[in-house]
């Protein structure tokens, strides 16, 4: 067992995410790690939860991920999309607040915002792989 506050857990910038073997930057988000399990070939653990902090106006652009995902916001507001999957066209997107929870399905392109311009935002993340029968 290991217990620890997130507080204690280093806080990483992020700086881009690759979409479609191209980086886009990321406004104003940092991430710490507080567990994770095995890594998949890409170097991604196999499951991990993460506590993501959006400073005011933070955002995440349109990008994708093998594993599945599950968001699950503690303060602020955010807007979430969701893109087609040929297009990239933005197909819809929502506003969520504190105790709402967003699952993002593997390979779906999305992103978010902090809508505050003012007030920093935070939401957990887990991860995870999971793998169809063959």
């Amino acid at each position: 067992m290991i217990v620890q506050n997130y507080k204690e857990v280093e806080k990483i910038k992020i700086e881009k995410f690759p979409y479609r073997g191209t980086p886009h930057e990321v406004k104003g988000i940092s991430v710490r790690w507080l567990s994770k399990c095995g890594e998949d070939d890409m170097g991604t653990p196999e499951y991990g939860l993460r506590y993501f902090t959006a400073e005011p106006g933070g955002e995440i652009p349109i990008h994708n991920h093998f594993y599945h995902q599950t968001m699950y916001i503690l303060s602020g507001r955010f807007e979430c999309w969701q893109f087609d999957r040929e297009t990239d066209e933005l197909v819809s997107k929502v506003e969520v607040g504190p105790g709402d929870a967003i699952y993002i399905p593997s390979m779906e392109p999305h992103g978010m915002k902090n809508l505050s311009h003012t007030e920093p935002a935070a939401f957990l993340c887990c991860i995870a792989n999971v793998y169809e029968d063959e």
